[in-house]
């Protein structure tokens, strides 16, 4: 693996396990983005930062980061509902609109991102 390739695996898997954590630290935050539509956001949200947590810290074993990798690229496709969810939210309320919009297209190049390791 190069130096660049090492780069990015730790880059990608500290997001994931930092994201996971965040679940926990701030889970109101969460919460608050998940779709009506979505039963036990609580549970829900629990779960997402267990997977997070999981799937950044096997991106670092070379016997599980393929898998790892289309984990995240399965969880990043699950919650993208989420991040529509949070730009209609920042429409209505007239706030954080730019943040909210930029990270729908986001998706796509974290998914991409995720790609590179399978």
């Amino acid at each position: 693996m190069s130096t660049i390739e090492l780069v990015s695996l730790i880059s990608m898997a500290g997001i994931y396990v930092f994201a996971g954590v965040s679940h926990f630290r701030i889970p109101n935050f969460f919460i608050k983005i998940t779709p009506k539509w979505v039963p036990y956001p609580e549970k829900v949200n629990i779960l997402v930062g267990i997977a997070e947590i999981i799937l950044g810290l096997a991106l670092f074993f070379s016997g599980t980061r393929a898998f790892a990798a289309w984990g995240i690229i399965a969880l990043l496709i699950a919650v993208f509902p989420a991040n529509v969810h949070h730009f209609q939210q920042a429409q209505k309320k007239g706030k954080h609109l730019i943040p909210t919009l930029i990270r729908l297209p986001i998706q796509a190049i974290l998914i991409y991102w995720a790609y590179t390791f399978t």
